[in-house]
């Protein structure tokens, strides 16, 4: 395995990420959960990034040894990160830096060409960290003449002249053995001999090797197996030897002959880069066009596929450290793997176990999804070149830390100027959590449900929230809770110890591994009622699993006031707050909405079972109609997928809809019309009795389908998309008031609905 794949002892894996929710309790001091650790294992590296020298140009190739790390690319000089003292210094596509001090060493290197542009492509020590491999576009290094690829001993910073291979084009990734060089590219012949896309010299001399695996479409990735006996292939080619292989291949070491092929990636896709461990190598997918792979590949030892992420976003690089694998791309659409969907959000720095723990997921649409996300989440941006963002990825230890360093094409690190290099440590985390966004409920004496959007941590994803009452300094709970960039669920707590009559305040923060403390969050007042409220009462007695009530004071976020509960709902465009009058008195608010791209999304990517009721309550005079609740696979932008939802059309009529592979609607009689600027109660249910269409508490409505779509997402509220849909509205946004939305995971009977809009205290209509 070359240097640049450093690897460690594996960490044991923590349990799965999911939202650790604590039970009722009160006291000062209390612990419901135990503290979170510095930086949530198997993650191995903060995501704050450390002062390190840029270059003003692309680095395409990392390599590292014994506290040193070489960048090799497509840049002409250095220059000290933002703030710091010195000038540039002239580094001709190669520079030499301190791994821990992210300085430049005394080591200077110039690759150039006679004509165009020169680059080097690929770095690899050798396995006696004595001579240092560059690969790439050049002619020569230091003035001395070369062919695509040098060698250069590492003592003395020099070019070795016994070693002179000449490589007929672009070389694009390098691996070694003991004896032998390994090299993948775009080249046809090595030392006037036909080799195509790949070959062996060597690792002395630069004598060609009788290793042979000659491909029709260039070579980009090519690595060693740990026992030395396989060459893994990567590439943009669809034949080795003769042999149908799309993009990878297994190949002996010896001769070339191929041993293992593949023909699962699809045409548009190619790796980009394949890296090993003691379990197995990984992939890193790019492709073009639509329906690509995109993403991430493992396999075991035989060769054969343990699992695949399918996250678009052109991966440029994998590294597996410490039971984690690391990847460079700007994943946009993890939709595939149950994560966050297309948004307009790029991350260009991920990290996912390299393994599933337990019982791997069952496969969808033939493959095994990856192991989930982990919460570790660097900054950087998508820079020049074509955007990408980081190119490469390396591990260099000094001392008692370990360093990542990153190469690529971006220009910022965590939205500060910074180009083409940036680094973590193993230890050192400084960065403080987001702010909770708290507030308090109360509906019934002797309890008050604190409950919070859990925060955002780079690269911690266990939290330790504390709750201050009153004011005062010691916290009266303490709740850990799991939360990702992409999902941060509710975390809650009940407050027994309270008063009937009495008003109490809450606030509440987040603490890293390593003590980091956010703010506290703004308080939240709660006067707690002598008797219970009836209507949020039955709601949550009813087993409501999402309970909006729209009595927050804050944005962007809603509570969910269900029992035990965590979907909260993430405000987008800045509906009006505490609107009234309500649909129940007594104190409770709804929200407005503007019709023009306003709404509320649950914060909890899910699949919605067999059986469910949607309710909610709304207010209208428009007569452009408008999606009140519905499951979109979305979160900001419009679903591609989307049913199990209720909207009104232009005339006032409400409409419930589901799509198992075909449309099928209830809809209100032609004569009603709800745009009445009247507050109406609406509720909506499926399940293994069909579909039924409630409103004011009378049915309108049944149909004989028990089917619906099956796709994850996210509930909706006041608008998504309605494309396709039966008396489609002029506007799919809504206009005007809701109020108290629930979605079960039953199908509540008429009874029930009518017991609901009974307790309710509005104006009957």
């Amino acid at each position: 395995m070359s240097e640049r794949r450093h690897r460690r002892r594996t960490r044991g894996l923590t349990a799965a990420l999911v939202l650790s929710l604590a039970g009722a309790g009160a006291g000062a001091g209390l612990a419901l959960m135990p503290e979170a650790s510095a930086i949530t294992p198997p993650v191995s590296f903060t995501a704050d990034h450390l002062p390190t020298w840029q270059t003003n140009g692309i680095v395409w190739a990392l390599a590292q040894v014994n506290g040193t790390v070489f960048a090799g690319g497509t840049f002409s000089e250095l220059r000290p990160p933002a703030g710091a003292a010195g000038g540039p210094q002239s580094a001709v596509n190669f520079a030499a830096l301190d791994a821990a001090t992210g300085s430049p060493t005394a080591c200077r290197l110039s690759f150039t060409t006679s004509s165009g542009t020169a680059t080097v492509r690929a770095l690899v020590v050798s396995k006696d960290k004595k001579t240092l491999y560059a690969g790439g576009r050049f002619g020569a290094v230091n003035g001395a003449t070369v062919s695509n690829v040098a060698a250069i001993d590492i003592a003395s910073c020099t070019p070795k002249a016994a070693f002179r291979p000449g490589f007929s084009a672009t070389v694009r990734g390098l691996a070694v053995s003991d004896t032998t060089l390994y090299a993948a590219g775009d080249f046809g012949t090595v030392q006037g001999k036909t080799r195509g896309k790949f070959a062996a010299v060597d690792a002395a001399t630069g004598t060609l090797r009788a290793f042979t695996a000659d491909a029709d479409e260039a070579g980009r990735a090519v690595e060693l197996t740990p026992d030395g006996k396989s060459v893994l292939l990567g590439g943009d080619f669809f034949t080795v030897n003769g042999a149908s292989s799309h993009a990878l291949a297994v190949a002996d070491a010896s001769s070339g002959a191929v041993k293992k092929t593949y023909n699962t990636f699809p045409r548009l896709s190619v790796v980009m880069d394949i890296a090993t461990d003691a379990n197995g190598f990984y992939t890193g997918n790019q492709g073009n066009g639509g329906g690509v792979f995109d993403g991430r590949t493992a396999f075991g030892p035989d060769f054969t596929e343990l699992w695949r992420d399918r996250c678009l976003g052109a991966t440029q690089n994998v590294l597996p450290y410490g039971g984690t694998l690391y990847s460079s791309s700007h994943a946009h659409n993890c939709a595939t793997e149950g994560e966050f969907p297309d948004d307009g959000k790029r991350r260009y720095l991920l990290a996912q176990p390299t393994r599933h723990q337990g019982t791997a997921p069952a496969p969808v649409d033939g493959f095994v999804p990856g192991p989930r996300k982990l919460g570790w989440f660097p900054a950087v941006n998508g820079g020049i070149g074509e955007g990408v963002g980081p190119r490469v990825m390396t591990v260099a230890a000094k001392g008692d830390t370990s360093y990542l360093w990153v190469g690529g094409e971006f220009t910022t690190v965590a939205t500060k100027p910074q180009q083409g290099l940036t680094r973590y440590a193993s230890g050192g985390d400084t960065g403080a959590p987001t702010t909770p966004v708290a507030s308090a409920g109360s509906i019934r004496p002797g309890e008050v449900q604190v409950r919070w959007r859990t925060s955002f941590d780079t690269d911690d994803s266990r939290l330790t929230y504390k709750v201050y009452r009153n004011g005062g300094a010691t916290p009266v709970a303490t709740v850990a809770a799991d939360s990702l960039e992409f999902e941060r669920r509710q975390a809650s707590w009940t407050d027994t110890a309270v008063t009937a009559g009495q008003t109490y305040t809450y606030r509440v923060t987040a603490t890293d591994g390593a003590g980091n403390t956010s703010a506290k969050s703004a308080a939240s007042s709660v006067t707690v009622p002598a008797a219970a409220h009836a209507y949020p009462n039955q709601v949550r007695a009813d087993g409501a699993r999402l309970y909006w009530r729209y009595d927050d004071p804050v944005s962007p976020y809603v509570a969910d006031s269900s029992d035990g509960g965590n979907t909260s709902g993430i405000q987008v465009g800045a509906p009006a707050l505490r609107q009234t009058p309500a649909a129940l008195t007594g104190g409770s608010t709804a929200m407005g909405f503007n019709g023009t791209g306003q709404q509320v999304y649950s914060d909890h990517r899910q699949t919605v079972g067999s059986a469910y009721t949607l309710e909610t309550w709304f207010k209208t005079g428009t007569t452009r109609g408008g999606k009140l609740i519905g499951f979109g696979s979305a979160t900001t932008w419009n679903s591609g997928q989307y049913d199990k939802h209720l909207y009104l059309t232009d005339s006032g009529r409400l409409a419930f809809g589901v799509y198992p592979g075909t449309v099928y609607t209830l809809a209100t009689p032609w004569f009603e019309s709800y745009n009445d600027n009247r507050w109406h109660h609406v509720v909506a249910t499926q399940g293994p009795s069909g579909m039924a269409l409630y409103v004011d508490g009378q049915l309108k409505g049944t149909a004989n389908v028990t089917a619906h779509s099956s796709h994850t997402g996210y509930w909706h509220v006041g608008g998504d998309n309605l494309n396709g849909w039966p008396s489609r509205p002029t506007s799919d946004w809504f206009a005007g008031q809701i109020d108290e939305t629930a979605v079960y995971p039953t199908a509540l009977t008429a009874a029930q609905v009518k017991n609901h809009y009974g307790l309710a205290t509005a104006p009957t209509n």
